[in-house]
């Protein structure tokens, strides 16, 4: 029986500024841009019970909660806190996977400090995790990843929560399906469509049948609905994707503007490159209309791109691709992409054929 911890920050941004600045405490707060085209990136628990979300659009914010305070984002020092509370899991295991800056998987079926008890050692890294950091974290434990994420969601902020595997299958049942890990908001509304509410009523159907209504995901749902889980923690993650994009104070609609943005945008990339020693093939450049129409173009080399001169060139070409002639544009981003070369020009070796006349 493995034992699978989950490890998730409370509003971890948010709580970072919180932290830092004691003015904040205690109040509405979402870190993010203000301005009418912004967006919150996280929001404080003040802020939450307002009805303010991350990914929301700022003006909507503010409609919700007209005293929410805004905080700009501060990356560098999220990260380096990061740092801090993954050296504390690696203190345990070997075996973390981080999912992003604020959350991870622990399997401390064996680990360092030879301790037996999961919930002890998540007990040890929430205490850790506050004196090191001065933020709470809230843990889930169980004997799957699926369990331990659940668990971790189920008594937020500052929890700990643990689903024994005797337990599981009747704890899933009684879940309401917004509460399952990966159903997100359009796949919730198809499934109160089709009369399932509940992980009982999600039970209730069978795997062909979740299949062929849900795909692929649907084996994972008839799994999940069992506690069953059989995914490792998987702590050698190759990055697959590095980019940034910007949301425009105002929409752009000629050329010579777009071009200035994206340059940019290509230098942020390219020093995040430079920071993650990350390589890739294909550069892909997404454009959002002010009508919140979204296009995309790429292209992909033979061998990895490594010199910025040839990235920046291959944005241009993508982005005179565009017709800008019809509505203008309030967004643009670049990513670079496709980092393990499945066939180049080095892959191929030119064979020596012998010509000559065998008479000769």
């Amino acid at each position: 029986m493995r034992k699978i911890i989950h490890i998730d920050m409370d509003a971890f941004y948010a709580s970072i500024e919180q932290r830092d600045h004691p003015e904040y405490r205690g109040k509405p707060l979402a870190v993010g841009y203000a301005g009418d085209r912004g967006v919150v990136a996280a929001a404080s628990y003040e802020a939450r019970r307002y009805g303010v979300r991350s990914a929301m659009a700022s003006k909507t914010a503010l409609k919700k909660c007209p005293h929410l305070i805004f905080a700009a984002s501060r990356f560098d020092v999220y990260r380096t806190v990061s740092r801090q509370i993954m050296n504390i899991f690696l203190e345990y295991t070997d075996l973390v996977e981080p999912l992003s800056l604020d959350e991870a998987f622990l399997d401390v079926t064996v680990n360092h400090k030879q301790i037996k008890s999961a919930i002890r050692i998540a007990r040890e890294i929430k205490i850790r995790i506050k004196e090191e950091t001065g933020l709470t974290a809230s843990a889930g434990v169980s004997v799957n990843k699926f369990l331990a994420k659940i668990a971790s969601d189920y008594q937020k902020p500052d929890g700990l929560f643990v689903i024994l595997e005797k337990d599981a299958e009747a704890f899933v049942e009684s879940l309401q399906i917004e509460q399952f890990y990966g159903v997100g908001k359009v796949t919730a509304e198809k499934m109160h469509r089709l009369g399932i509410h509940t992980g009982a009523d999600l039970k209730a159907r069978s795997e062909s049948e979740l299949i062929r209504l849900f795909g692929k995901a649907g084996h994972i749902y008839y799994n999940q609905v069992r506690g069953i889980d059989n995914r490792l923690v998987t702590p050698d993650h190759t990055r697959k994707s590095l980019g940034a994009e910007n949301t425009f104070l105002t929409d752009l609609s000629t050329l010579p503007e777009l071009r200035e943005e994206l340059k940019e945008i290509a230098e942020t990339v390219w020093k995040r490159i430079k920071e993650k020693n990350f390589q890739g093939r294909t550069v892909t450049l997404k454009v959002k209309y002010a009508d919140f129409e979204q296009i995309t173009r790429s292209k992909t080399l033979l061998d990895v791109i490594t010199e910025y001169e040839l990235f920046y060139r291959i944005s241009i070409e993508l982005l005179e691709q565009i017709d800008f002639t019809t509505k203008p544009v309030r967004l643009i981003g670049l990513t670079i992409s496709n980092p393990k070369e499945t066939t180049t020009a080095s892959d191929y070796i030119q064979l020596e054929l012998d010509f000559r006349d065998p008479e000769d």
